[in-house]
């Protein structure tokens, strides 16, 4: 059964795990040079895109590698630069918004598959690459879409399942594999055939965005040629990319770090893996194998740990586990809460994090 606790316990961490990150980051620092310090990375495609679309700034070099990150996030940010003068702060209040959506729904879908709810919750907020679910990035909008979706699928409300799951898909190509992901729960669980045609609607976005660069370029698959352009991702053999990832990963320069972090995410997507794949959970095998697939066949591993954000099959399997046995939150929370300070303090530093 799905309590009022449960909701309030995931809000009660997510506001107070967020405001005890603000201010920490916050100490010795103006308001101006806060919000700069999470203007790294992506968090500056976002807000390019938002300014300027995927032309990009047309006072700076053509960025080949816009057209990877899906309208959603952009859009959202343009709506709500309306009413917040700074595009990074506009960013900053969508994620807290949109997490705060994502760990209710994270702690209904946990308690729904019989575990505590803000264990479910916890593990997710304490994992190392937690930071990017504050910044402004797209996995904490994705996963406002994606969790009750997928919550909604599972109840068997199929109109709304394929609704939420159209929004996720306008946010981040994982939608593509939560769409796939439903098929098989929907197929897995006996759905009535009637209801079939509702597993149509969250493809429609993707084919949408397609479709809108092949009129700009002429290139049907833009957001992966983009992926390519931007940043080397070719698909390669398994082999490839994990003798690639080793060899960077061996380096004595600061990537080195990264990769060997990426290396960390893998074998936790394994493991994770694995354990989906004892269970027969076939749905959620599929959305996060699909996706441990892709990232694992492109040239070198590159945010695999800040993927497994994504993958609430995981963090309801933790709260699975810690439910009948508290000690393992425990050592979780000992292990992964530190190396979550120290990835905050990389990105916020300019440092790759994931």
């Amino acid at each position: 059964m799905i309590t009022g606790s449960a909701r309030r316990d995931a809000l009660l961490l997510w506001l107070g795990s967020r405001a005890g990150l603000v201010m920490a980051t916050l100490l010795g620092v103006t308001f101006h040079e806060y919000l700069n310090r999470w203007r790294q990375w992506d968090a500056g495609l976002f807000v390019t895109i938002a300014q300027h679309g995927y032309d990009g700034d047309p006072n700076k070099p053509t960025d080949a590698g816009l057209p990877a990150f899906f309208p959603g996030l952009p859009l959202l940010l343009r709506l709500t630069h309306l009413v917040v003068p700074d595009w990074t702060a506009s960013g900053l209040l969508v994620s807290l918004v949109a997490g705060a959506v994502a760990m209710v729904a994270l702690a209904r879908l946990a308690e729904f598959e019989g575990a505590s709810g803000w264990i479910a919750v916890l593990g997710l907020l304490l994992f190392p690459t937690a930071v990017f679910l504050m910044a402004g990035y797209s996995e904490s909008l994705f996963l406002a879409f994606a969790i009750p979706a997928w919550l909604a699928a599972r109840q068997g409300r199929w109109p709304l399942a394929a609704a939420l799951a159209a929004g996720a898909s306008c946010v981040r190509i994982t939608g593509l594999f939560l769409a796939l992901a439903l098929v098989v729960e929907f197929v897995a669980g006996g759905s009535p055939v009637r209801r079939a045609g509702w597993l149509v609607v969250p493809f429609a976005p993707l084919a949408a965005y397609s479709y809108y660069h092949f009129t700009r370029s002429g290139d049907w698959l833009a957001w992966k040629h983009a992926q390519e352009a931007g940043w080397g991702r070719e698909m390669v053999w398994p082999w490839e990319a994990w003798r690639t990832t080793w060899q960077s990963a061996t380096g004595t320069d600061d990537f080195a770090v990264a990769f060997r972090m990426e290396i960390a995410g893998a074998v936790i997507a394994l493991a994770a893996l694995a354990w989906l794949l004892l269970q027969r959970r076939w749905s959620e095998l599929a959305y996060t194998g699909l996706q441990a697939g892709a990232l694992m066949t492109s040239a070198y591993y590159l945010s695999i740990p800040r993927s497994l954000l994504l993958w609430f099959p995981l963090w309801v399997a933790l709260a699975r586990l810690a439910t009948v046995r508290r000690w393992v939150i425990v050592v979780y929370a000992l292990l992964a809460g530190p190396l979550m300070v120290l990835d905050a303090a990389r990105f916020l530093s300019g440092a790759w994090a994931g």
